[in-house]
């Protein structure tokens, strides 16, 4: 388990998002929380959402967070008869299961809050379901039919199975839409991660005309788009490629918007646009659902 903090606050004073991977099925939770959550709130937390739900873990990896090291979690763990172990000091290895997972809701949060708007909590149980619903390569399976036995049914079955009248048609077309788009970030994240993996094993090279999204550092993207902390985007348009400049760089063809920056960037500040082409399309999609609500 770990936590995923330095949100934007919701309406709900949420900011924050404790992340719980189950590590035989893979099964994840996505539970809004608080920054300033007392120990008290998150046993009781871990307690509804875990416990109540699944069972007692026999054992927890974490990271050595405050909340994870105080005596009140450890003697909790010890009356639940649950082994507590934790990452080493600068080895996250130890705890990459949850790194993975936190990049990608981070990213799926991103994709959400910037095409589908509103407060980033109301879309997290959808993020979560289509997550757990999704196939995972080390196992084989999709965390729900591994928890389950089988694949969960989707709200985009609904319409097959003559649900939609039970639950009211607007209902249904929102949380069909959605899930269609979270279905499609997490697809586009995970594909992402796998690049960037790739892209630790050979060098980048780009061909003049190729179309290459342009990296955004952190307080670029806030002064820009006006997002907080980790819901700022990461890149903004493609721009064509013109001109190939040494073995790692490369000309983009900027608008006059941009005049002031240098137009040479090296190969890891841009990023090929055939990754991220669905990303528009699905803005696209979003705002024309949106218009018609």
């Amino acid at each position: 388990m770990d936590f995923l903090f330095g949100l934007p606050r919701t309406s709900s004073g949420h900011d924050g998002i404790w992340v719980i991977v189950d590590r035989l099925t893979k099964t994840t939770r996505f539970i809004p929380i608080k920054a300033t959550s007392t120990l008290d709130q998150l046993a009781r937390l871990y307690v509804y959402k875990i416990v109540n739900q699944y069972e007692v873990p026999v054992s927890i990896v974490s990271d050595r967070d405050p909340r994870f090291t105080s005596k009140f979690w450890p003697s909790l763990q010890k009356a639940m008869r649950t082994g507590l172990k934790f990452s080493t000091s600068f080895h996250p290895q130890t705890d990459g299961q949850f790194e993975r997972t936190i990049q990608t809701l981070e990213d799926m949060l991103r994709a959400c809050v910037l095409q589908l708007k509103g407060s980033w909590d109301t879309h997290l149980p959808l993020m979560e379901f289509a997550y757990n619903n999704n196939y995972q390569s080390s196992i084989d399976m999709a965390p729900y039919e591994a928890l389950y036995g089988r694949p969960c049914r989707t709200p985009v079955c609904w319409n097959e199975v003559g649900e939609r009248k039970l639950v009211g048609p607007e209902l249904v077309q929102i949380t069909t839409n959605n899930i269609k788009l979270i279905r499609e970030n997490l697809r586009i994240a995970q594909d992402r991660q796998k690049s960037y993996a790739d892209k630790r094993r050979r060098n980048l090279e780009f061909q003049v005309g190729d179309q290459a999204f342009l990296k955004l550092s952190p307080w670029r993207g806030v002064i820009r788009f006006e997002r907080k902390g980790k819901l700022s985007p990461r890149y903004i348009r493609p721009y064509q490629i013109t001109e190939r400049v040494g073995p790692a760089a490369y000309r983009l063809e900027l608008p006059i918007e941009l005049a002031r920056i240098h137009d040479v960037f090296h190969s890891i500040a841009v990023e090929l646009g055939s990754l991220f082409s669905m990303v528009g399309k699905l803005i696209q999609c979003v705002t024309t659902f949106m218009k018609k609500l």
